[in-house]
């Protein structure tokens, strides 16, 4: 039981150097197109989520069902954020007039 645990770990650890990694390669004009793409990864972690939790049978541990709950807040988190960074980021690129006649609509 333990050797499946600490292997899951060392995986878990070893994919966050990786994709340290990989992220600190990014240039800065590629973000906004990254962000968008964890949002749809994220949206899937949400998705998973939600199946687990309503698929765990009546006698599933507290364990479990806290582990769902902390991976669904996280997720929902992380898709809410970068939507609105996604967003935030999209409106500089607009020009200054659109942005005015929107407002005064």
């Amino acid at each position: 039981m333990y050797t499946g645990l600490l292997a899951n770990i060392a995986i878990l650890v070893l994919a966050g150097f990786v994709g340290f990694a990989v992220i600190s390669k990014v240039p800065n004009t590629l973000h906004t197109p990254l962000m968008s793409g964890t949002n749809a990864i994220h949206g899937i972690v949400v998705l998973g989520a939600l199946v687990v939790l309503g698929k765990l049978p009546a006698d599933a541990g507290w364990g479990v069902r806290i582990i769902a709950l902390v991976a669904l807040i996280f997720g929902t988190l992380n898709v809410i954020g970068g939507f609105l960074v996604t967003d935030r980021m999209l409106s500089m690129f607009k020009s200054k007039k659109a942005a005015g006649k929107e407002v005064s609509k």
